[in-house]
């Protein structure tokens, strides 16, 4: 079988967020989250926002649900600040967004991107009216808009009309197909109204998100096929756990393979009191392990057997995964490049220095019954043999230097 790489890009219209960010135009594709905070909670929004800044998340949604949240904003924005996070905020509205960007242009300022539901904007004559008002503060704050569909708030209307077109055919369609016209058809006219009333094309992105995979990669194929507006993936609702996770790469695998998607968003059910940064690592792990993003040195780690009872191999690669990814703040200042950086930890003799030699630097532990060393290689090369208690710490400081001496002379030299 021949190898395939990642198609091409799609081409897009670039979209600026802030003054670091940029969503489509041949820009990398963007990690975003989003908190699960009560935006009144000025101090636990802030800190939450920074914990998924910490992750990686290149851009942060927050709720604007109320007069409270609204109020709060513009105050996470100085919070973030004072803190040291410039991390652009969304804010996500539905139902009144109009009146509470229209009372509050505080919030409307501190905002770097506004998300609007154009199914749940208002109804009949009010629709046009509270959308556009919507668009307007949009534009008279220089902020880019998502025009976010969502099949769970599909624009009744609109669906009501299409769903009766197709009944009337000799061979009405399967309604599935219809919807995911009605998605496709909501944001593109939502688009091309917000441009009529004065929003630039490269303030415009798009979301048409549901929470099947297959309906994903349709609706997704369809819109990227019609247009040229930048696009944000993700599943409405991943769900929890392994099934969150494996959902979002098979739907969102699909769509990047083929160059479709400007930025996602990965929306895990976090476990009770978890770590909402997650859905971050789960994001940055897709795009890393599909190739198109690099993020945070990868440890290639062998699942083990019965030739490797013990638990060792598996202590040592969760401690270096755990290790590399502290180490990511800093390391990213200082040595630039280090992302590409391949750690291998194998547990046997079987696949242990092969797969050591195809890393940057691997390490095989012994197995079962095997004699107790740990060879190293680095580059491809045996550099020496590990042994003791602490080979753990032996093997971080061979990463330390590894790291130090291959990007730390581009570091210096930038810094020059």
């Amino acid at each position: 079988m021949a190898y395939s790489a990642v198609q091409p890009r799609r081409k897009s219209v670039g979209v600026k967020v802030g003054d670091k960010i940029q969503i489509g135009g041949g820009a990398p594709v963007v990690v975003q989250s989003m908190t699960n905070t009560d935006t009144a909670d000025i101090e636990g929004t802030a800190q939450q926002v920074a914990a998924l800044a910490r992750a990686g998340s290149e851009l942060v949604r927050i709720t604007v649900d109320k007069e409270e949240a609204a109020k709060a904003v513009p105050h996470i924005r100085d919070r973030l600040d004072q803190m040291g996070v410039d991390t652009p905020l969304i804010g996500d509205f539905h139902y009144i967004g109009h009146t509470l960007l229209r009372d509050h242009p505080a919030c409307a300022e501190a905002l770097g991107k506004y998300r609007i539901n154009p199914g749940n904007v208002g109804f009949k004559e009010k629709q046009d009216r509270n959308y556009s008002m919507m668009i307007e503060r949009a534009i008279e704050f220089n902020k880019p808009v998502r025009i976010g569909v969502n099949w769970g708030s599909l624009d009744q209307a609109m669906l009501a009309k299409y769903m009766d077109e197709n009944a009337k055919l000799a061979e009405p369609r399967d309604v599935r197909l219809v919807m995911h016209d009605t998605m496709v058809e909501s944001g593109l006219q939502s688009a091309a109204r917000a441009e009529e009333i004065g929003l630039p094309r490269d303030k415009i992105v798009i979301s048409v998100k549901v929470s099947e995979v297959q309906d994903l990669i349709a609706c997704y194929r369809q819109i990227s096929a019609r247009s040229d507006y930048a696009l944000h993936l993700g599943l409405t609702e991943a769900g929890m756990g392994s099934k969150g996770i494996v959902a979002s790469a098979a739907g969102l695998g699909v769509l990047l393979q083929e160059g479709v998607g400007d930025t996602i968003r990965i929306s895990l059910t976090p476990d009770p009191g978890g770590d909402r940064s997650k859905e971050v690592i789960v994001a940055q792990e897709i795009l890393q392990t599909m190739g198109i993003r690099n993020f945070t040195p990868m440890v290639i780690a062998c699942p083990g057997c019965g030739r490797t009872t013990s638990t060792v191999f598996q202590h040592l690669a969760q401690d270096i995964q755990g290790y590399l990814r502290a180490q990511q703040p800093e390391w990213k200042k200082a040595y630039p490049g280090f992302e590409e950086l391949q750690v291998a930890v194998m547990g046997c003799i079987v696949n242990g220095p092969g797969e050591s030699k195809h890393a940057h630097i691997g390490i095989s532990l012994p197995g079962t019954g095997e004699v107790p060393a740990a060879p190293v290689f680095i580059d491809g090369k045996k550099v020496k043999t590990l042994r003791g208690e602490d080979i753990g710490d032996q093997f971080k400081q061979i990463v330390d230097d590894y790291v130090v001496n291959k990007w730390g002379g581009g570091a210096n030299q930038a810094a020059e």
